[in-house]
Formats: structure tokens, C-alpha cells, sequence
């Protein structure tokens, strides 16, 4: 990797971290106030992905699809691990278990994850598969960790799982990496499946 690369490189996970860091403090700061955080996301869905979506689907159809999986899997994983006990949130009112915002918080994450490999793949030197399995993986197991420990400790959930580091065990770490390989699975059968070109997930999409 050239030195302008590594600059850049440097650059696009500095950006990142800035952006992971200002939700994480503004939804632990409003975690009382979950409705509004939902109805913020909402907003923030419908302008940044209509043009998307709607003008410009094919192009777009992995991206979607991610978030919709990550999703899924999301609140279904919270649904097992707050029925039994592993970790609540705080604060709810109306007797809520989960605060409105999850679901899409979940869908967010997927976003958040798939445009910072995609530029930091483009800056890659060596875009075969194995550097970008271990690219994916070293970003699913440190942004979404941070963005949970800040989180935990502005006091909007807690985990009840031993080996704990800033009140984030080591389980939550796994799970977090497993849900983001599994959808990074499916996605990669589905560029497989129907031909679809995507930077990530295509087998074939290597840049000489």
C-alpha cells in the first residue's frame, strides 16, 4: 500500500470512528426518549436511501438486502438474549422490553459496516478474498464493539455475561462477529446465485 494509500486508509477509519462515536453519545445521552431516536433514524432512512432504493435499486440490491438480513437477525437475537435474562435495556416506559429504535439501529450497523469496507477495500492493494475476509472481520469486531461500550456506558443496557471488558463480555463479541459473517454469507450466495457484481461479496470482483 502507497503512502497517499495508507493516508487515506488512516483518513476513512478516523471519519468512521468520529461518526460511530457521535451516535453512540447521542443515543445513550436520549436513550429515554427512544420513540424520538426511532422516529430521527426513520427520518434519516427515508432521505439517505429513497434515491437509493427506489431511483437506483439494482445497484443498490446487495446494500439492501444486507440491511434487511441484519435486521432479521438483529431483533431476533435480542428477542433470545432478553427473554432469557442475558441483557435488558433501561429506561423503557410502558412496560417495553426493547427500546422502538433496534430494529432499525440493526439495519443502520450493516450500513455503517458495508460503506467503510467498500472504501477501504477500494484503497486495498490486494482485494482477494482472504483480505477482505480479514478486513471484515477486524471491522465487525472493533466498531461495533465500540459503539456498544460507549452505549453500556451511558447506561442504555446491560449484559449479565461474565469476562467482561468496559461491560462488554466476550460472548457479545462472537455474536456480533457471528451475525455479521452469516449475513456476509448469504450475501455472497446471493452474488454467486444471480451473477451480481458487488465489491465485497462477489467472488470475482478483483481490481487488477
Amino acid at each position: 500500500m502507497k503512502k497517499n494509500q495508507k493516508e487515506n486508509f488512516i483518513l476513512e477509519i478516523g471519519i468512521a470512528t468520529l461518526k460511530l462515536i457521535f451516535v453512540s453519545v447521542l443515543i445513550g445521552f436520549l436513550h429515554q426518549y427512544d420513540f424520538w431516536i426511532m422516529m430521527f433514524l426513520t427520518a434519516f432512512m427515508i432521505l439517505k436511501f429513497y434515491p437509493k432504493f427506489i431511483k437506483n435499486f439494482n445497484e443498490n440490491i446487495i446494500l439492501f438486502y444486507g440491511m434487511i438480513c441484519t435486521g432479521i437477525f438483529g431483533i431476533a437475537i435480542e428477542y433470545w438474549g432478553v427473554s432469557n435474562g442475558y441483557w435488558s435495556y433501561h429506561d423503557l416506559n410502558d412496560g417495553r422490553d426493547f427500546p422502538f429504535w433496534l430494529f432499525f439501529s440493526w439495519m443502520l450497523a450493516f450500513y455503517f459496516l458495508y460503506k467503510l469496507e467498500c472504501m477501504l477495500i477500494g484503497l486495498m492493494k490486494s482485494k482477494s478474498i482472504p483480505a477482505k475476509f480479514f478486513l471484515t472481520i477486524s471491522i465487525s469486531m472493533t466498531f461495533p464493539v465500540l459503539g456498544e461500550i460507549i452505549t453500556i456506558n451511558l447506561g442504555v443496557w446491560t449484559y449479565y455475561f461474565p469476562m467482561q471488558f468496559l461491560g462488554v463480555p466476550l460472548y457479545a463479541v462472537l455474536g456480533l462477529i457471528t451475525v455479521h459473517m452469516i449475513v456476509n454469507f448469504i450475501l455472497v450466495f446471493i452474488c454467486k446465485k444471480y451473477h451480481i457484481r458487488d465489491p465485497i461479496f462477489s467472488l470475482n470482483y478483483l481490481d487488477a
